[in-house]
């Protein structure tokens, strides 16, 4: 029972030990990462992995040359868009049943809730900026698939959204990681980093209403 708590607190915060796992697994950690970002975002019951501070955390060894930035982006944006893909077929073909009855207590049906009305308000964008948003991103895709949005429409949505947000964070890790400040705030500096990403859809939101009024 140790042991199993152990993997858990190492999965629950990888961003803590993967310069150390690196150097007793090298090559598996790459494949721990990639089902790591395909868990949070493929199943609506895994919203909670450490998604940002991870991505954030891997730009920063690749940075530093501990990890090999072209694959860490080719693999967790490929993990990210697969994620994605397999949760929306979960919410189109078993999403009702799912929120059926009391035995799926793992699915909070608030988070659900929530994430429906940011995709009336946002419509396909949602599957982009939900990106950016914890526990509302592993639903995004979900709810996108319990209303039926066509696949190719939703399939550009989610591969746009899955470049920005891994590119972004890795990116982010990669030239800001060094610094002294973020690695001791990290939790703010993520944060900052969100916001800042979501400025160009809340400004074109802004436009949108005035433009309505």
């Amino acid at each position: 029972m140790d042991t199993l708590a152990q993997i858990f607190t190492v999965i629950m915060h990888l961003d803590r030990y993967l310069a150390a796992l690196l150097q007793d697994y090298g090559y598996w950690v790459y494949a721990l990462l990639f089902l790591i970002i395909f868990a949070e975002t493929g199943f609506v019951v895994t919203p909670v992995l450490p998604g940002d501070s991870l991505l954030f955390v891997c730009g920063t060894l690749a940075g530093s040359g501990i990890m090999e930035g072209w694959l860490l982006a080719l693999l967790l944006i490929g993990a990210a868009v697969l994620g994605d893909a397999v949760n929306y077929f979960i919410g189109r073909r078993w999403g009702l049943r799912l929120f059926a009855g009391k035995r799926w207590r793992l699915l909070n049906a608030r988070h659900l809730q929530s994430t429906q009305s940011f995709y009336a308000r946002h419509g396909g964008k949602t599957v982009i900026i939900a990106r950016f948003l914890p526990i509302i991103r592993t639903f995004a895709p979900f709810v996108a698939g319990l209303a039926a949005m066509a696949y190719g429409r939703f399939a550009a949505f989610n591969a746009v959204g899955a470049l920005l947000w891994v590119g972004g964070l890795l990116g982010a890790g990669y030239f800001l990681g060094h610094l002294r400040w973020f690695q001791e705030n990290l939790t703010m500096a993520l944060l900052g980093i969100i916001l800042i990403s979501l400025l160009p859809a809340f400004l074109a939101w802004l436009r949108h209403r005035t433009r309505l009024a």
